[in-house]
Parts: structure tokens; sequence; C-alpha cells
């Protein structure tokens, strides 16, 4: 009897169409295909108000898990998936990427907080640029990594953007 080979399983990636990385990696799973997007909250303004929300943490890309052997699936199916618009290749090869970065980004995105840093309302340090050691009031952060505060300058309080890794805590 002969014998079947074992299966090479690799990671590999998969370019999705604009904003279609949810769509591609569920039609991908319902044909059996072992996926993983990487997922990161982000707090953003919408009609006004903040929320949470979760978006690809690599735009128009997914990773997929695929048998490389002779004897594993096809991949032709992969290509005309709704939502998928290739798999990444080098030349003629897919991109193979290596298990441990998989690993990481798994243990990187269950390692990230649930939320906000600040909450809205909450005394804020301006800690570099112009405004360094001024306090103010956060109000929300938007997809830029940029918060929306309130300073008072000349006893008037004024909004400002300000990129978030310039604020903390105070002292």
């Amino acid at each position: 009897m002969p014998q079947t080979p074992a299966p090479q399983l690799a990671w590999y990636l998969v370019h999705t169409k604009p904003r279609q990385e949810t769509k591609a990696l569920l039609n991908l799973e319902q044909q059996g295909y072992t996926c993983y997007l990487p997922l990161t909250s982000v707090e953003k303004l919408r009609r006004g108000k903040a929320q949470q929300v979760s978006e690809a943490l690599f735009p128009r890309y997914l990773f997929i898990h695929l048998d490389s052997s002779e004897g594993g699936r096809s991949w032709a199916p992969i290509r005309s998936t709704l939502g998928v618009s290739t798999l990444v290749q080098f030349g003629r090869l897919p991109a193979r990427v290596d298990d441990a970065l998989i690993a990481q980004l798994r243990a990187h995105e269950a390692a990230l907080p649930a939320g906000s840093l600040f909450a809205p309302g909450e005394t804020v340090r301006i800690t570099e640029g112009p405004f360094a050691g001024l306090e103010a009031i956060y109000q929300c952060s938007d997809a830029e990594q940029r918060s929306l505060v309130l300073l008072e300058l000349l006893h008037k309080q004024v909004r400002m953007r300000i990129d978030t890794a310039h604020l903390g805590k105070p002292v």
C-alpha cells in the first residue's frame, strides 16, 4: 500500500481587496482553510461619539495555513474567493511566513490592552512638544494615533489634536 506524504503545513500571505479582510477571512474559512487575521482595537469618532472598533493590524493582508506537499489541497480556489485579490508571491513562489512570526503576532494581539489608555474627561499631561508639561482634558483618540484634548490657553479651553504617544498620566 503506497504511503501518503506527510503534510508540509506553512503560513502564507493573502492580499485582499480594499477593506475586505473580514469578508476574505470568512469566505476562506467556509471553504475549510485555516486563516489568521491579526486585529487591533482602535477608538474612532462615529457621529460625534467615540467607539471602539476592531481593525486589521495589516490592512489588506491576512495569513493562511496551507499544505505545500503534492498530496495537499489545491490552492486554486483561493484566488477566486470573494474578498481575495491574490496570494502574495516573490517571483513565482508564494511568500512563506515563518511560524515564529505568527506566534509573535498572536502573543502581541493577546497582550494588547482593551480600550483606550485614557478615559474621556480624564486629566492628562502633555509630555513632548511646545505644550510639554501642561495638563489637558482628554476627549477621545482617532485612527491616526492622535488624541483630541482640551487645553486651557489664556483662560479659554482650546481643542487640539496631539500625538497619543505625547500624553501621560499627571504626576
